[in-house]
């Protein structure tokens, strides 16, 4: 009986130490599953339930064809991984592939897809040139005037000396 007691106490703290597994989940993405974008996002934004190891993870992003059209810049902050992305420029179903470390928990892989519509460029007209007229510093009256300015500043300069010298003189 005694046996059956310890036996019981033991495989009870087994049950009661052992904690339950979790296993590291996707909180939310930018842009989200599914949704349908008329302006190109510039990065793509994974949020993990936890915080994300720095190496070894990859996050890649592909345009209807196939190609890729993310940089390869791939940033980790704690809980978040971004990856840039070129200029998307085909409209169509985008795939993002990701697989995601935490520490001690099992890779979080998986992919999603994200509709791109490019929005329809208007054509504007080019603006036409307007001629302007130059002003032209060569005009024969400007000419004139400022020379006659420069004569009649001479004059004054010569008065007002002859005029200092009288005074001088009289005292």
């Amino acid at each position: 009986m005694k046996r059956a007691n310890v036996l019981a106490l033991v495989v009870g703290l087994l049950f009661l130490a052992v904690s339950p597994a979790t296993a590291n989940t996707l909180v939310s993405t930018s842009p989200i599953p599914g949704a349908s974008l008329e302006s190109a996002p510039s990065a793509i934004t994974i949020t993990t339930e936890f915080p994300l190891m720095d190496t070894g993870n990859e996050i890649s992003v592909t345009d209807p064809t196939g190609v890729r059209v993310d940089d390869g810049a791939l940033m980790v902050d704690g809980i978040n991984a971004v990856i840039g992305l070129k200029q998307l420029v085909k409209t169509g179903i985008y795939r993002v592939n990701y697989s995601l470390l935490a520490e001690n928990e099992v890779p979080l892989i998986g992919s999603y897809t994200f509709n791109f519509l490019e929005p329809t460029v208007i054509a504007t007209p080019a603006p036409e040139p307007t001629m302007t007229p130059t002003p032209s510093g060569n005009n024969l009256g400007t000419t004139i005037f400022v020379l006659g300015l420069l004569a009649a500043a001479i004059i004054v300069t010569i008065a007002l000396s002859l005029y200092a010298r009288k005074l001088y003189r009289d005292r």
